[in-house]
């Protein structure tokens, strides 16, 4: 396989450590980014804490291709991301002319726009605005780190704006295979799999529907053929333990 182009999503908010929110924008982001030939390698979900933002910013921007972050731009005491990425970079933060307009435009009346929600315009010196169609406050990114809001449709509104930006590889293909098998029956014989198509990956997926214990294996790849051999030898076993097979959806784009 091609070098593989690699993106980490940080998920910024203690209301999703708490388990109050759940996160939506981890889904959404993944699927988008294999369109556009980018892995999500890694995710990590991490408190409102400035010290542990800015650690794990410079961290991740240093290691991946690309760096997404949720969450943590909005108008309250505990929407400190924008200046913690000023700080990863070194950079100060300032009232961006542009976002000050963007806000004001969005407010018929002017006194709507208080200081809390002001804070919203303070953008770090250098950043580009990330447009926001629906509420106007705009997300901003610095070389290689994205900065997006947490709320899922402004996130995904604000990602339709900026994925023209992104170069990708090869999009990946997928195929899954279902059968209702336990994984230690077909351990041994998927790691034989594996072996014989090392430009794939194998994911084995246990499940319990109606009662009966399966398991779905996903074959992706970059080679739409090495993932349909692997696919069919899969099938195959599943049928020669004589169990039922969940027919799979055809290979697609992922």
């Amino acid at each position: 396989m091609s070098d593989p182009v690699r993106a980490c999503l940080i998920i910024i908010g203690n209301e999703i450590l708490s388990g109050r929110t759940h996160d939506k924008n981890l889904p959404y982001l993944a699927e988008e980014l294999n369109k556009l030939g980018i892995r999500l390698a890694e995710t990590r979900v991490i408190p409102d804490i400035d010290t542990t933002i800015i650690e794990t910013v410079n961290e991740c921007r240093a290691k991946f291709d690309y760096v997404f972050t949720t969450g943590g731009i909005g108008p309250t005491h505990d929407d400190i991301t924008s200046p913690c990425v000023a700080r990863a970079f070194g950079v100060e933060i300032e009232l961006n002319a542009k976002a000050h307009e963007l806000l004001k435009s969005h407010y018929e009346n002017p006194a709507d726009l208080n200081d809390a929600r002001l804070r919203m315009a303070h953008i770090p010196v250098g950043a580009e605005l990330i447009d926001n169609p629906v509420s106007k406050a705009p997300g901003f990114r610095m070389e290689n780190v994205y900065v997006m809001a947490g709320v899922p449709m402004i996130m995904q509104a604000m990602f339709q704006g900026i994925k023209h930006q992104l170069t990708g590889g090869r999009p990946m293909v997928s195929r899954s295979v279902g059968g209702y098998i336990p994984e230690g029956s077909i351990a041994k014989v998927l790691g034989d799999i594996q072996h014989d198509f090392p430009d794939t990956d194998i994911g084995s997926y246990p499940f319990l529907r109606e009662g009966k214990l399966g398991t779905t294996l996903v074959v992706r790849g970059e080679e739409a053929k090495d993932v349909d051999l692997a696919s069919e030898r899969i099938r195959a076993v599943i049928v020669d333990q004589g169990r039922e097979v969940i027919e799979d959806s055809g290979p697609v784009s992922s």
